[in-house]
């Protein structure tokens, strides 16, 4: 099977990957470019609903409605709003990162040793680009 089919294969409902298939299958690409792509679909329409509510926090708190408390809350939720989408923009980073790396052949193996992250991991953590170990040491350092 081609590298390229796990965009387009079909899996089963209720597909989990399994650690009887070879590691990185297209099955189990098919089904993390999937989640992944979920994962971004979802964060889009988000940061749209985010940056709409800021535009209309912000609109509301330049008309001049409201006292000195509104006006306090309307830049709160301004603040929260702008840190929810710089959030969702790391996030998404992230994920065009691993959609990257399934593009490639390199999804699934650590960017420190090469050597597979681990199914477990993946699933946990599709995310993940160390190893567990690679990670802890990581983090010891930081």
């Amino acid at each position: 099977m081609a590298k390229e089919n796990y965009k387009t294969l079909e899996l089963p409902p209720k597909y989990v990957p399994k650690k009887s298939e070879p590691y990185m299958c297209p099955q189990q690409l098919a089904y993390f470019y999937h989640l992944l792509m979920a994962q971004k679909e979802e964060l889009v329409q988000d940061s749209d609903s985010v940056l709409n509510a800021v535009r209309l926090a912000d609109k509301t708190e330049s008309t001049g409605v409201g006292d000195e408390t509104d006006n306090a809350t309307f830049e709160q939720e301004i603040t929260m709003n702008l840190r929810m989408s710089e959030r969702d923009n790391n996030l998404l980073k992230k994920i065009n990162a691993a959609l990257e790396r399934i593009e490639n052949g390199t999804y699934g193996y650590s960017v420190v040793s090469g050597d597979e992250i681990g199914l477990s991991r993946m699933m946990a953590r599709p995310l993940a680009t160390m190893t567990i170990e690679e990670q802890e040491e990581y983090e010891k350092r930081k």
